[in-house]
């Protein structure tokens, strides 16, 4: 059985769902190809609600619990939640690129993390294991298998390459909300909970740290950084539970 407060989408849902999701993705395409050495977060953002209205679509993080922009442009120690400002990107800067859109009355999210090279070779290898250990999500968010499970081998592969997983944030379900139940950790003990079934919707997000995972929160009042200032990567997709298989809606 499921979590009672699971919301269940239907095909048609889910097919708006992956719609949404394919703009936010070329969207997403367009922030990392202006991502680069001498802009400012504050101009990344500028372009992300420009792209909104070009697709006519809602930004989903924009006065979200009182947030003032349509992306969180995280730089370096700081892992999520951050407010674009007139910082000036500058090589062997890491940033994380956090966004959502409403699209036909449902939410879709994603993460991805850029490098400006050239960047230190540990922050690099920090990188691929991210979006390694959202591949490895991904393939353990199948029918039969818990909500845990997927934690627990992101968890276990982050780990085996030195690395700390957040403990303090999670990823989530997402439709008619952008967060929704459950909640979903990337890390745990294996085979807890209830499985998985066709119709969920759900967020997978690793967050990981070249060092300690504690978090506190950053002056601005929304960013969460790395508690001994130690750098940070950070990715998510949006994906689906369906009767062939599990479907990544975050994609072109």
């Amino acid at each position: 059985m499921a979590w009672e407060n699971i919301t269940f989408k239907t095909t048609e849902e889910i097919a708006i769902m992956k719609e949404g999701g394919r703009i936010l993705a070329g969207i997403m395409d367009q922030l990392k190809e202006a991502t680069k050495i001498g802009v400012t977060t504050q101009s990344i953002d500028d372009l992300a609600e420009k792209l909104i209205k070009k697709y006519q679509v809602k930004a989903a993080f924009k006065d979200h619990e009182g947030y003032p922009a349509v992306s969180c442009l995280s730089v370096n120690n700081v892992i999520v939640h951050s407010v674009p400002s007139d910082y000036i990107l500058k090589a062997g800067d890491l940033i994380s690129i956090d966004m959502g859109i409403q699209y036909q009355g449902f939410f879709t999210d994603m993460a991805i993390t850029v490098g400006l090279a050239p960047i230190d070779s540990e922050n690099n290898r920090m990188i691929h294991t991210a979006k390694k250990a959202l591949k490895i999500g991904i393939a353990n968010a199948k029918v039969g298998n818990t909500f845990s499970d997927i934690g627990n081998a992101i968890q276990r592969f982050v780990e085996y390459q030195g690395f700390g997983v957040v403990r303090e944030l999670c990823g989530h379900g997402i439709g008619h909300n952008l967060h929704e139940e459950p909640k979903i950790p990337n890390y745990g003990s294996r085979h807890k909970g209830p499985k998985i079934e066709v119709g969920m919707v759900f967020c997978i997000e690793p967050m990981i740290t070249r060092g300690d995972w504690h978090l506190k929160a950053s002056s601005d009042g929304f960013g969460y950084e790395t508690a001994d200032g130690s750098y940070s990567a950070h990715y998510e997709h949006t994906l689906a539970i369906t009767d062939k298989g599990t479907e990544i809606l975050t994609i072109k």
